[in-house]
């Protein structure tokens, strides 16, 4: 394994996945957390800090426009590139531009930027995500996605982290200058990476990049299982994760700054390296394997916490807590990045892998409610409990369609579907 570790660091692909993840989830905080803090500072009301949440939509139906990119493209760059290129120089625009403006004096210019800034960030993830899908053998998937989600969670603290930083000492217009001098990072990227070579014609028409992905993969056997697989994987971790910073606060009495350095900052460190053990097991370790054994470890993590909730405040056990919860998050981010992958049709893959992605992000939206009542009547011991079996029919599914999932024989599935 060292030895083809070694070669595939190698390899310039596994690079411009660096570069390009950093692009893709610079923007994200920009919109978020970041975006909330300048209307905090600006003393704009709390409910117009409460609808700016909603700014983040595009990222959720990113899959009704996905079809577009998958039908036109650019003549500059090929058809993959010369959206990445076009959407990360326009990034730069509306981001700089979102530093003219005072939050507190045009706060409605300010949100529509943000706006716009959402929308064209979904849509460099629809094309970067098409991208790597194309870009990327079988055997780099893995390693791959592991330093994708690494930089793009690097990109995360930066803009989240360092940005209240920066805003606090240099104001907000020089920072947003900087984030949005930081996307240049993505456009090296697009500028040096290679073009994927398409060996399946591309919809000639936007009738067959909205209806032929769906017959495509509707075709295949067991469609309906893999699609509930996706919902279902990861349902567990997001049962548990809607909760857990309530629970350090109020249950275990742990402080804000605590929370702040060990959950948000370690744990995204332990995530990252999570990913990269992922990425490299997968180097040896079949797809379907690595999904199985890394979803159970998921599970069972979760159950880490029932101790902590039994014993009360523990410092030590807290980060204990943490890291092996994140850890085991990361192993089963980097198998699940390549199940998206591998599960998309090359001629498709723009709308099909956001299409993919938007349904993983279902329980997350619509388990919030359900995850305090629990807590609330069935105290945290239980709810923990009940987070691991939440997890369950996930891993019964992976079980049930064991053949599919096999990176070998989806890849092999797909290229039978696909016309010569």
């Amino acid at each position: 394994m060292p030895k083809i570790l070694a070669q595939l660091l190698c390899t310039p692909r596994l690079y411009w996945m660096i570069l390009l993840g950093f692009s893709s989830g610079l923007p994200l905080s920009l919109c978020g957390g970041l975006l909330e803090a300048r209307y905090t500072t600006a003393g704009v009301s709390l409910v117009a800090i409460g609808f700016a949440s909603l700014v983040g939509l595009p990222y959720t139906l990113k899959f009704l426009w996905a079809p577009l990119i998958d039908r036109y493209h650019f003549s500059f760059l090929g058809r993959r590139r010369g959206w990445m290129l076009f959407l990360q120089l326009s990034l730069i625009v509306f981001i700089g531009a979102m530093a003219l403006f005072d939050a507190k004096q045009t706060p409605f210019i300010v949100a529509a930027l943000a706006v716009v800034v959402a929308f064209l960030s979904a849509s460099q993830d629809i094309v970067i995500d098409a991208y790597r899908t194309d870009i990327l053998p079988d055997n780099e998937r893995g390693i791959a996605s592991a330093l994708f989600v690494g930089a793009y969670r690097m990109a995360m603290v930066i803009a989240g982290g360092v940005g209240f930083i920066l805003a606090d000492h240099l104001g907000w217009q020089v920072t947003y200058f900087i984030m949005a001098a930081l996307m240049l990072v993505g456009v090296f990227g697009t500028i040096i990476s290679q073009e994927p070579v398409l060996l399946a014609r591309a919809p000639s028409t936007l009738q067959q990049a909205v209806v032929e992905p769906w017959r495509e993969f509707f075709s295949r056997g067991d469609a309906l299982l893999i699609l509930a697989l996706l919902i279902c994987y990861k349902a567990g971790d997001a049962f548990a994760a809607k909760m857990l910073t309530p629970f350090l606060l109020r249950e275990i009495g742990a402080s804000m700054t605590e929370i702040g350095v060990i959950n948000k900052t370690f744990g995204l460190t332990m995530t990252m390296v999570g990913a990269f053990v992922g990425g490299v097991v997968l180097l040896r370790c079949s797809l379907w394997r690595a999904l199985m054994w890394f979803g159970l470890l998921q599970a069972v993590s979760n159950l880490v916490f029932i101790y902590l909730a039994w014993i009360g405040y523990d410092r030590t056990l807290i980060i204990s807590s943490i890291a092996i919860e994140n850890f085991t998050g990361g192993l089963g981010t980097a198998a699940f990045m390549a199940l998206l992958m591998s599960l998309c049709d090359h001629r498709y893959s723009a709308f099909q892998f956001a299409l993919f992605s938007s349904l993983t992000s279902v329980p997350r939206e619509f388990l919030g409610p359900i995850t305090g009542w629990v807590a609330q009547n069935y105290g945290w011991v239980n709810f923990f409990i009940i987070s691991t079996f939440v997890a369950l029919p996930g891993l019964f599914l992976l079980w049930c369609l064991k053949d599919r999932i096999d990176s070998r024989s989806i890849a092999q599935y797909v290229e039978k579907t696909v016309p010569a």
